[in-house]
């Protein structure tokens, strides 16, 4: 699943018209509408907030409103194509006294949206398993080594009679972690799985 990798903003003009979006990782419609509340308090005197947003890997949940302009749903369009998910974005737009016609607004709109992604950046979210390893210290090494080859996280290292590593292995390398450390130390050293996150 893609979720953006923090909340974000930038800001676009078209025709002398301000044009800022603001991109917020929700984990539902709570949180959707705590950040719409506070984004019309922030721009209190803005023209129009048109957002659109989607919650659940499966986009279980789809909003979006055009606040008095042809813009919710081509914003809901930018964050459909991303792949993104259990995210809100909100355009913002002040009013620069030319009229853009409704292409124009669509496409400034949708613009100031894909800014606003690429503001927070866009991060792959997989499944992992939280495990951990008791190693000798002549082992420690070639554990450490065998983690960067293979992209694992060591979220913790613990040292006192032996070391204690914590880390974090994407759920479908877990068995071949597993497999690769008790061929690499003849079965001495164990992976303990932990917990999955």
């Amino acid at each position: 699943m893609k979720r953006v990798h923090k909340d974000g903003s930038a800001q676009i003009t078209e025709k002398k018209s301000r044009f800022i979006g603001d991109v917020y990782n929700i984990e539902n419609e709570e949180d959707a509408l705590y950040y719409i509340n506070e984004t019309k308090k922030k721009y209190w005197d803005a023209r129009h907030h048109c957002y659109a947003y989607i919650i659940g890997n499966n986009n279980e949940i789809k909003r979006f409103s055009d606040d008095g302009e042809p813009s919710g749903k081509p914003i809901l369009d930018v964050l459909d194509k991303s792949g993104i998910a259990n995210c809100l974005i909100i355009v913002t737009r002040y009013f620069g006294g030319t009229l853009l016609g409704t292409g124009g607004l669509i496409r400034a709109y949708s613009e100031a949206a894909k800014s606003g992604i690429e503001a927070s950046g866009i991060m792959e979210v997989k499944k992992g398993i939280q495990a951990q390893i008791d190693a000798d210290y002549n082992s420690f090494g070639k554990i450490q080594y065998m983690c960067m080859e293979r992209n694992i996280i060591i979220t913790d290292t613990e040292y006192g009679e032996n070391v204690h590593i914590n880390m974090i292995i994407e759920e479908s390398e877990y068995a071949h972690f597993q497999k690769a450390v008790a061929d690499a130390f003849a079965g001495r050293l164990e992976i303990v799985k932990n917990d999955n996150v």
